[in-house]
């Protein structure tokens, strides 16, 4: 299993005990999605690697409690920790209609109210202070924050992003 073909669902944060459990911190909108895991992948040396769950108990706070099969000590599992979790694309839940994986929005035209055609989405970045769609124009990167009111209307059948810029960010990016 590769990188392309998963998402991150959070990571281990530290060890819970002295019998092999780590607490796992989710970094997703809807925990209880996920309370029925029998497997994740965890990332190990740049790869993804199969870890079987004995138990994946959530706790609050958007927390997990995890035990893997035939990982029974502390010594075991303390590599891990920091770990990123991973789970297939296949294992996201289904959205309705007028909602979208930030993932599904990489190759969408991006159009402006003011401006026209942008150009296409390359990148998504997703940072503790907000997240960002890379959008390639004239050559250029530009940055456009992924807001409510700035992203107007995603047209998945179309493969089309609306937004509404706000006034001077592109220039920010045209100016030599």
């Amino acid at each position: 299993m590769n990188k392309e073909q998963c998402f991150q669902v959070g990571y281990v944060a530290k060890v819970h005990g002295l019998r092999g459990e780590v607490m796992v911190v989710l970094d997703v909108d809807y925990p209880e999605d996920y309370e029925d895991l029998e497997h994740i992948f965890i990332e190990q040396k740049g790869r993804l690697v199969p870890f079987f769950l004995e138990h994946f108990v959530l706790q609050s706070g958007n927390k997990a409690l995890a035990k893997f099969e035939d990982f029974d000590t502390i010594e075991q599992v303390e590599p891990l920790v920091g770990s990123g979790i991973y789970l297939p694309l296949t294992a996201l839940p289904e959205l309705g209609e007028d909602q979208y994986y930030y993932h599904e929005l990489i190759g969408f035209e991006v159009e402006d109210e003011k401006n026209g055609v942008l150009g296409p989405v390359e990148t998504i970045y997703d940072l503790e202070t907000q997240d960002l769609l890379g959008v390639k124009h004239q050559g250029k990167e530009i940055l456009i924050p992924i807001q409510d009111e700035i992203l107007t209307k995603v047209d998945k059948a179309a493969k089309k992003v609306f937004c509404r810029l706000p006034e001077g960010l592109l220039d920010i990016y045209l100016e030599d």
